[in-house]
Formats: structure tokens, sequence, C-alpha cells
């Protein structure tokens, strides 16, 4: 008899568990109600964090961020100089050009399904749901912002409708960065005549209107060619397992 129930229990617990990881109809109302509680539980813990720090860390915290503000404002500088320049170039040429980058730090909620790694729920207050936007982490791509059911969805690198125009190595060669549901990403369409080798840097083109130029995504691991064109295995720079805050690039000029 306690046989039987075991395994009527094992059976039970294996139908729910996959009619759970199948069936969005189940799943949708777990993961909302779980959204709801990871946003106040990130909104209690990051309050609690922050005055932790300000009590128990605060000399040690104010140095390093002392530290860095001057590497800030050195750059900031540069950056303001280099900005003027340009300015000023636009000007004389009378050039309708413009450089108004936006861009808004946001943060994951959770994962969009159990099991996929690949998906996540972004909390941004305003976007537009017709637009792809491109999603960094330290200043390397981590993929892209797209909306799904009525709500901002980021697919990191390695999903496979994640994808964006690249440059590949010295000869800046272009291609499309796409992620295959594994651990490195495939670069298509690289016109056969260009040298493409293992160590060469892929960035963005900047030719999508979703990222700037010149972010960094990979490193080229290996090189085939096919029907004229080229593709290329990369291996990314973005590796994070545990998702938690991003950049999101709302406009690049």
């Amino acid at each position: 008899m306690t046989k039987k129930l075991f395994g009527f229990l094992l059976i039970s617990i294996a139908l729910f568990m996959g009619a759970l990881y199948y069936t969005n109809a189940i799943q949708s109302p777990i993961i909302s109600a779980l959204n709801s509680v990871n946003i106040t539980y990130n909104n209690i813990t990051g309050f609690f964090k922050k005055h932790i720090n300000q009590h128990f860390f605060q000399a040690t915290h104010i140095a390093e961020l002392e530290e860095k503000l001057l590497v800030y404002e050195h750059n900031h500088l540069v950056m303001q100089q280099l900005a003027s320049e340009i300015h000023a170039l636009f000007t004389e040429n009378s050039s309708d050009l413009k450089i108004e980058p936006e861009v808004e730090l946001i943060r994951a909620i959770s994962y969009q399904k159990f099991g996929d790694f690949n998906r996540i729920w972004l909390e941004i207050k305003e976007y537009d749901p017709s637009h792809i936007y491109g999603l960094t982490h330290k200043e390397v791509v981590a993929g892209i912002v797209v909306s799904h059911e009525g709500r901002a969805l980021g697919l990191l690198n390695k999903d496979i409708k994640s994808t964006y125009s690249v440059c590949v190595g010295d000869e800046s060669a272009p291609g499309i960065a796409q992620g295959n549901n594994a651990e490195n990403l495939l670069v298509k369409f690289i016109p056969a005549w260009h040298n493409i080798k293992e160590g060469d840097e892929v960035v963005t083109s900047g030719m999508d209107e979703i990222f700037f130029k010149g972010l960094k995504v990979g490193k080229v691991l290996s090189v085939t060619k096919s029907q004229g064109y080229q593709s290329a295995v990369v291996e990314p720079y973005y590796k994070s397992t545990e998702p938690n805050y991003f950049h999101m690039i709302k406009k690049i000029r």
C-alpha cells in the first residue's frame, strides 16, 4: 500500500511539473505573482542594503567613490571637449546631424519561463512597444529588449531571437549576430572577401538603430565559409547567470 501511494505521488508530481513547464496558462499567473513579490522584495532589500552600507561601510565606500569620481570627472571633461568639437564641426559644415543618446538604468524582475535563462522580464516605466532596444551590462552587449504581451521582455544574447548588426575584426566586416540557445553566439552573412580569423573582436556596427557603434560583443572562436558568405562562432563577453541591473539604450542619436 505504501509503495503504491509513493508511486502515485511521484507520478502526480511529474505530471504537475510537466504541465507547469509546458503550459503558459498555468505559468502566467504564477510568474505574475512571483514578479510582484520580486519587485517588493527588491525594493525592501535595496532600502536596507543602502542604509546598512551607509552606516557600516560608509568610510570605505566614500573613499572608493572619491577615487572613482576623479576618474569620471576626467573622462567627463574629455567627453565634453569631444562633444564640443563635434558640435562645432557640425555647425561649421551646416550639418543637421545630432548626437543625443538616451540611456536608462533598468532592473530585471524574473525569468519569463521556468528553465529558460535567456529571457527575462524587465521593469521599465516608459518605452515604445513597437521599437527594439539595446541592452548592455557593464559596457558590453547583453541582448535586446522587445515587447511581449504588453510588457518589456529582455532577450539575452544566447536567445535565438536576439539579433543585431555587428562588425568583425580589423576590417570591420559586417555581419548579423544571433543567439542559438547555446554557449556561444553566431555571426552570419559576413562577406567572403573579408579576412576573418580566430581572436578577432566583434563589436556593434550602429547600423541597426539598436546599439551605438563600437560596443563590445565578444571574440571569434572559429570561422566557416559557405555560398559566398562566412559564419563565425563567437564567445560573448556577457556571461552573467544572475541578471540584475542593465542599461537600456532608448535612442542612439
